[in-house]
């Protein structure tokens, strides 16, 4: 039917196409990016919280990077290392969402992999956060962590709501004046099919795709670090009890470093499967995939960085031969997750594919009325145009 059949006919040297691509409203892009704001304000609020019950404003700092340093008065800090970069990350999604020069199909990604993010590290909290083992900190504080992160999840949904109903055919809207199909010319809106003179190379690409080198750098970088965080997670299983292992996986008193601060093998779970999930993407190229993999550089980036800056602190990286092989080996691990992250940060953060420009050489529209004369080989239009032709 037209919208979804695609022709092809190499013996006259011409292609007849009526199929149309599904781009994202920009009304759907505003919603969405309301949504990422409406993310960053919430996440924000706890990182000044922070700061306002903080002895000095370092110490929120050195606490994301790990220390065990106490808040001003008697309470539990909120936000963890994770924290500022969502709230980066929504902001930029914001901005890029709301750009007209950012692909439809980029814009799309963002939205969802902001959301994959958000979900997989708020998750534990729903019931982490009321769990009976938090009882001695003030429960109008736990409540409010917690209905924080059910906020999130909630609006993390809603950001896919928006890429799956915010889509519509093609940019344009048929035999309507004033609208066109995005990359033919104005005349061809309102036609049936559009022929099109065969290329003989390579056709042009989705818009937003990954240049082949960037996608293959980026998508081996991913994948190796992905793998390097699951091999770490698969040996502490291991090594573990069964029920240490699960209270870091689940949450429990004995792990609880920050309200709103997942499990530190949750954490370190998720990450590796955003890693291997953006890695699978951009090796295929997908268009949405470039800000899958900057999402999952930037969190590789900041869990290696960290972990680094703490064995600094600690005094571990000056002797680091004189530590044990497995010390050794994990100091090696974050160095490696900080150094992918920022190369894949840098190769993907490259504009993908560039939109074709529109323009009629070689295009020829048929079929806005019936009966009108139609190009050799190209199928007859049905006797009565669909609605919205």
């Amino acid at each position: 039917m037209p919208g979804t059949t695609r022709y092809n006919d190499t013996d006259g040297g011409l292609a007849v196409s009526t199929a149309r691509d599904g781009v994202l409203t920009r009304g759907a892009r505003g919603l969405g990016a309301l949504v990422c704001l409406l993310l960053a304000l919430l996440t924000a609020g706890w990182i000044i919280r922070d700061l306002t019950v903080a002895e000095h404003g370092a110490d929120v700092w050195w606490t994301w990077l790990g220390e065990a340093r106490r808040p001003r008065e008697f309470t539990a800090w909120a936000t963890s290392a994770l924290d500022p970069l969502l709230v980066l990350g929504a902001l930029v999604v914001a901005v890029a969402a709301v750009r007209g020069a950012v692909a439809p199909s980029v814009a799309a990604g963002a939205f969802v992999s902001l959301a994959a993010a958000t979900a997989l590290l708020r998750l534990p909290l729903v019931w982490m956060l009321g769990a009976g083992w938090l009882q001695g900190l003030d429960s109008g504080l736990t409540t409010r962590a917690r209905l924080t992160a059910l906020t999130q999840l909630a609006l993390a949904l809603a950001l896919v709501v928006v890429v799956a109903w915010g889509r519509r055919p093609g940019g344009g809207t048929g035999r309507h004046p004033g609208h066109r199909v995005r990359g033919l010319p104005a005349g061809a809106s309102s036609a049936y099919g559009v022929v099109h003179a065969v290329s003989h190379g390579p056709g042009p690409e989705r818009p937003g795709r990954p240049h082949r080198g960037a996608a293959g750098t980026a998508g081996v970088l991913l994948g190796a670090a992905g793998l390097a965080v699951a091999g770490w997670e698969i040996h502490g299983q291991r090594q573990l009890d069964t029920d240490v292992y699960r209270k870091g996986l689940l949450g429990d008193a004995s792990v609880f470093r920050a309200l709103l601060q997942p499990p530190v093998h949750w954490q370190a779970a998720a990450l590796a499967l955003l890693a291997l999930g953006a890695a699978a993407a951009v090796l295929r190229r997908a268009p949405w995939s470039r800000p899958a993999a900057m999402t999952a550089a930037a969190l590789l980036l900041v869990h290696g960085a960290t972990a680094l800056v703490f064995a600094a602190r600690t005094g571990e990286l000056g002797r680091l031969g004189a530590l044990p092989l497995r010390a050794q080996l994990e100091a090696g691990t974050a160095a490696f997750l900080a150094a992918a992250g920022l190369v894949v940060l840098c190769v993907t953060a490259r504009p993908g594919v560039p939109e074709a420009a529109p323009g009629g050489d070689g295009v020829l529209a048929y079929g806005s009325a019936p009966g009108e004369a139609r190009p050799p080989h190209a199928p007859p239009p049905p006797s009565r145009l669909p609605p919205g032709w």
